[in-house]
């Protein structure tokens, strides 16, 4: 498969890339928040849902940075940065507008950690760093 580039500039765009990096895997320590650039930048162990199911019982998962533009304020919680070996597990991303364009860009993750971005306007990128590597599990979402 080739690497994933993506662009979200609207909620419909943002449930794109929100999909692409469900049940993506990262440490604290991957999570950079730079003030003076107004950027947050993440990098995650994605799973590669677009090529699941190509080959039986083969998964891939794939180094990506996630770049949050026009960022202001952040806010975690749950979220330690003294503790930065914490693995976290990204469940979803969503867009709550303040005042149009505005609002915040949260991130949710398994076990309650959350992260929110105060943004002028939505601007996230998703981009593949490198080749895919195979894990032999794939993550479930039934219960089971």
């Amino acid at each position: 498969m080739s690497a994933l580039k993506l662009l979200a500039l609207d909620p419909d765009d943002l449930e794109v890339v929100s999909a692409q990096v469900q049940d993506a895997v990262l440490k604290v320590g991957d999570i950079h928040w730079r003030p003076a650039e107004k950027r947050l930048v993440i990098v995650l162990n994605r799973f590669a849902w677009e090529a699941a199911g190509t080959r039986p019982k083969t998964f891939e998962r794939r180094r990506s940075a996630l770049d949050l533009g026009r960022v202001t304020a952040v806010k975690a919680q749950h979220l330690s940065p003294d503790r930065p070996d914490t693995v976290l597990e990204l469940l979803t991303i969503r867009f709550a507008e303040t005042e149009a364009p505005s609002g915040w860009v949260e991130l949710l993750f398994a076990g309650g950690a959350t992260l929110r971005a105060e943004v002028e306007c939505l601007e996230v990128r998703l981009t593949d760093l490198g080749a895919a590597w195979s894990t032999a599990c794939c993550p479930n979402h039934d219960g089971a």
